[in-house]
């Protein structure tokens, strides 16, 4: 069996399959694996432990930190930012223009994208440029976020709204605010939005 993993010396101890393209100037962390047909742009930086998916787009100029998985078919433009531990589903959208023309170019000035730890993106989810998506928040498969997403809400919906709150680990949160699944605590600031309880 052929092995079909490029050797590249300038990224050790990083899994690049052979259909992929890495340009100049990219660094990549130790243990992230690049999956097939995968094409990052020059000046994109991914941390370490990072799984991208097959037929992913990212740059240039994009910041990706550790832990992030990123599904197949998506498409990361320069203004993004992903902290760490960022999951991406299968075939999200990230605009990079919030009024695109064909015919007139507004690459000079990218709207900055920020995904803040933790947060997670569902399939086919469509993220407006120039938003904030806070951290461990939730958008769910097919919605459309048009405007800043608190720490920790679960969004739903075109446009996206939200409708509850999850924990750290993932898990819709009830009336008490308690996850369900490690028993962490949670409360609503005097803002309206949620931050972890003290012990």
């Amino acid at each position: 069996m052929t092995d079909l993993w490029r050797n590249d010396p300038r990224f050790p101890d990083v899994r690049i399959h052979e259909s992929s393209y890495v340009d100049a100037s990219v660094s990549i962390g130790k243990g992230t694996v690049i999956w097939h047909f995968c094409h990052l742009l020059t000046e994109v930086s991914i941390g370490q432990r990072c799984s991208i998916g097959q037929n992913v787009m990212i740059g240039p100029r994009v910041r990706i930190g550790d832990g992030c998985k990123i599904q197949n078919n998506v498409s990361l433009y320069e203004g993004v930012i992903l902290e760490e531990d960022v999951f991406c589903g299968p075939s999200c959208v990230f605009t990079n223009a919030t009024n695109p023309r064909a015919f007139i170019s507004r690459k000079a000035v990218p709207e900055p994208t920020r995904v803040k730890r933790g947060a997670t993106i569902g399939a086919n989810a469509t993220i407006i440029c120039g938003r904030t998506i806070g951290a461990y928040g939730f958008v769910a498969a097919g919605a459309v976020v048009t405007s800043d997403i608190p720490d920790f809400a679960l969004m739903a919906g075109v446009p996206a709204r939200r409708i509850g709150w999850v924990s750290r680990a993932g898990e819709m949160l009830g009336g008490d605010l308690i996850c369900p699944r490690d028993g962490s605590r949670y409360r609503l600031q005097p803002d309206g939005n949620l931050e972890p309880a003290s012990d």
